[in-house]
């Protein structure tokens, strides 16, 4: 009697009795949801079908391909497009396809990539963690840096490119000219030459890659807590010390994002890569504008539609494997202020 009362006067026990509580369960139909799976259905359709069409046209030879039906898929699938648009391609005076274009392209975006993160991850976290006199100026002027458009610095660029490299050289002459005739009977002038060359291309792009990558870095390591700073300096850890053993293991998704956006952008360039390079240093970008703009003999669609999934499967695989963390950066505060 005494428990049957108890259990009376508890008030979980009534709050269970008087049923379910909260807001009812939404239907997986509802107009909110099929408005909004279906807007993505029809954008990801709008993306995904040129590069259906691209796949199937690089799949077909050119009597199947003149059948005029873009959307049907290969009757008999052939590979002697992509072949042709890796090896033997022409590119101007050049048929050997893509695979030269390739190999600059890789030259061009490893030493740009590491530089560029480097040192964009070593300012943001001096521009977070270690203030000092100017900082805020210097971060303002990244920022405005971010936006100049590229073309309006082209000229300057050429001009800063060819000075830096006659700089260079005569100063390695200087130091080269004293002793060069115990080694060799020519002492001339030694040079340098950064424009035209892949040596100025990776100085451009980790240039221009600076600024937004600096702002990436710096976001991300201010959200990190002051505490755990404050902590690692109590403990007499220095500037590197900090980076490596604290920042550092923190940091793979804006490390991954930043990646992202530079392979991204350094091995979609083509601007640069025509302005600041020779005709057999050209990246991949330039060599699929020569063989996509040829005028010489017939116009070979499959082999087209083949070099240019070729020339963007590097950016999409390293999307495709990294996209999980690129997420996770942007979400983790790398573009929050």
């Amino acid at each position: 009697m005494r428990a049957s009362t108890l259990a009376a006067e508890d008030p979980i026990t009534d709050r269970l009795g008087d049923g379910p509580r909260g807001p009812r369960p939404k239907s997986a139909f509802s107009r909110r949801n099929i408005v909004l799976y279906g807007t993505l259905i029809i954008v990801s359709i709008y993306y995904l079908l040129p590069l259906y069409v691209m796949l199937v046209t690089s799949l077909k030879d050119m009597a199947e391909i003149r059948v005029g039906n873009v959307f049907s898929p290969p009757v008999e699938i052939t590979w002697e497009p992509w072949v042709k648009a890796w090896s033997e391609a022409c590119t101007g005076v050049n048929c050997d396809g893509l695979s030269r274009g390739f190999w600059n392209s890789v030259r061009i975006l490893i030493p740009s990539l590491i530089l560029s993160m480097s040192l964009a991850l070593v300012s943001g976290y001096a521009l977070s963690k270690w203030r000092f006199k100017g900082s805020e100026v210097f971060f303002t002027m990244l920022l405005v840096g971010a936006f100049i458009p590229y073309q309006v610095m082209l000229y300057p660029i050429v001009i800063g490119l060819r000075e830096t490299g006659n700089f260079f050289g005569d100063v390695l002459t200087w130091f080269w000219q004293p002793t060069c005739g115990l080694f060799s009977e020519e002492c001339g002038r030694i040079r340098v030459q950064l424009f035209g060359s892949l040596s100025g291309l990776v100085i451009v792009h980790t240039i221009f890659g600076m600024p937004i990558n600096v702002l990436l870095f710096r976001n991300y390591f201010a959200a990190i807590p002051e505490e755990l700073f404050k902590a690692a300096r109590v403990d007499g850890a220095g500037f590197w010390g900090i980076l490596f053993r604290i920042i550092l293991p923190m940091s793979l998704p804006i490390i991954v994002v930043s990646g992202i956006i530079q392979v991204t952008g350094i091995w979609n360039d083509f601007l640069f890569g025509v302005v600041y390079t020779r005709a057999e240093q050209y990246p991949m970008t330039v060599q699929l504008n020569n063989i996509v703009n040829s005028v010489q003999g017939v116009k070979e669609y499959n082999v087209n539609m083949a070099a240019t999934l070729l020339t963007g499967l590097v950016p999409l695989v390293v999307y495709f494997f990294s996209g999980k963390l690129f997420v996770r950066g942007i979400a983790a505060g790398a573009v929050k202020g």
